[in-house]
């Protein structure tokens, strides 16, 4: 199967992301994967929350340097320039936000075996399909010229522009916890920044940032990962306010769920 690039294991690995993105499209509109608040203790392991994040966002920079190191394209300006794109966003994801979260003491949240190992498998095929990719170059597109093109130009603004709204979304929930005393309430109505408009800014950040990933890597890969992102974090959005509304009778009536003033 050589449909893309011409090279059969990479064009392989492709069509199971497109597959398994039309499944997580689909499954998304039946039910929520089972963590963070609508986690459940009735099944699946009983982790730690920093480790379950870890062990699921791991894959994503183990994999990425195995196979970025191993093309011929690894220290080409363009590939170094997408690579510390890439490592931007996993430093976070897989390294900072996992140790920054502030647990109830003695809660162990629950992570379902199905979530780690569809996270892992996630992670893993996103890693090997943007590693290979950029150093090895298949299509013939990442010369230094792709740096001043418009596409690249483009997505990389929005790229930016999603992580930034991530990282600060991020930080107001984080900080609605007590450091010193994060038991005291656990779930508390988030306000400013993103969530001026939306329930969840950090959900309509992460699909910003990796649709300006799709343009600015001009790739089928990019593609891959925005439809399951979408597939997953679009439903959660809407679950998620849905949550919101319910538990709290304040919470307020103008902010949307996923889109700023439309919906």
């Amino acid at each position: 199967m050589d449909w893309y690039t011409g090279n059969t294991a990479y064009d392989t690995v492709l069509t199971i992301g497109f597959a398994f993105a039309a499944f997580v499209l689909i499954g998304g509109l039946f039910a929520q994967s089972p963590y963070g608040r609508f986690g459940t203790t009735e099944m699946g392991f009983n982790l730690n929350p920093r480790l379950g994040w870890w062990l699921m966002e791991i894959p994503a920079t183990v994999v990425f340097a195995v196979f970025y190191l191993t093309g011929p394209d690894r220290f080409e300006p363009t590939a170094l320039v997408l690579a510390a794109i890439w490592l931007l966003h996993y430093g976070n994801r897989g390294w900072f936000f996992p140790l920054s979260i502030r647990q109830v003491p003695g809660k162990r949240s629950s992570f379902n075996v199905s979530v780690i190992a569809a996270g892992m498998f996630v992670t893993a095929l996103h890693g090997y399909l943007n590693g290979a990719l950029f150093s090895h170059d298949y299509l013939h597109q990442y010369g230094t010229d792709w740096l001043i093109d418009p596409r690249f130009l483009t997505g990389l603004v929005s790229y930016l522009g999603g992580f930034a709204l991530l990282v600060s979304s991020e930080s107001i929930v984080r900080n609605l916890r007590d450091k010193d005393n994060p038991g005291a309430t656990e779930y508390r109505i988030p306000h400013g920044a993103g969530f001026r408009f939306v329930s969840s800014p950090a959900y309509l950040a992460e699909l910003i940032a990796w649709a300006g990933f799709a343009l600015l890597t001009w790739s089928l890969a990019g593609v891959v990962i925005f439809l399951i992102t979408a597939g997953n974090l679009v439903p959660r959005a809407f679950a998620t306010h849905k949550w919101y509304r319910e538990k709290f009778a304040d919470y307020p009536a103008d902010r949307k769920a996923l889109i700023p003033f439309v919906i």
